[in-house]
């Protein structure tokens, strides 16, 4: 199987868990699809390198990631603010509007904190997996945990009129 064949059959395998990583970063399916098509344009440029990773969904979720917190670092995503608008996809069981708030509430973290939550509550990764993912200390992703977290529970707990501005700003 020549390089091209290997890495189209893992790209295609791996596409839709990619998504489901990117979504829950960004909050919005066309930008995941961006960020997924980035992630995977670079993987293709260091195939070579990345085919002998020991864990290469590690190495591509860490790719993924790091290709999100590159565009909220950069002046355009800055200046031009997406709004939130609602996932055109179904929630996929559980009680709807607290997934809703849940989205809503995890689009309002800043995004390196927003990035230690997905990856350690969605990716299911440890302390060590997430500071190698995001090149940080452990005790870096324990605080931006902690924040995060806390983040999280106050807009939950607080009104909906609050959680409402917070999407505006």
């Amino acid at each position: 199987m020549s390089l091209d064949e290997e890495y189209t059959a893992y790209v295609s395998g791996r596409l839709s868990w990619l998504r489901k990583i990117a979504y829950p970063l960004c909050q919005d399916w066309h930008r995941a699809d961006d960020l997924v098509q980035t992630a995977i344009t670079r993987l293709y440029v260091k195939w070579r390198q990345a085919r002998a990773a020991d864990d290469l969904d590690a190495y591509v979720r860490t790719m993924l990631v790091r290709v999100f917190l590159a565009e909220q670092r950069r002046s355009w995503f800055s200046r031009v603010r997406l709004t939130a608008t609602l996932s055109d996809r179904p929630a996929e069981g559980g009680d709807r509007d607290l997934i809703m708030d849940i989205n809503r509430a995890l689009a309002a973290v800043p995004a390196r904190q927003r990035a230690t939550l997905v990856l350690r509550f969605h990716c299911d990764l440890s302390v060590e997996q997430t500071a190698h993912a995001l090149g940080c200390s452990t005790g870096t992703v324990k605080s931006q945990t902690a924040r995060g977290l806390a983040t999280l529970r106050s807009l939950l707990d607080a009104p909906e009129s609050r959680l409402a501005r917070t999407e505006e700003s």
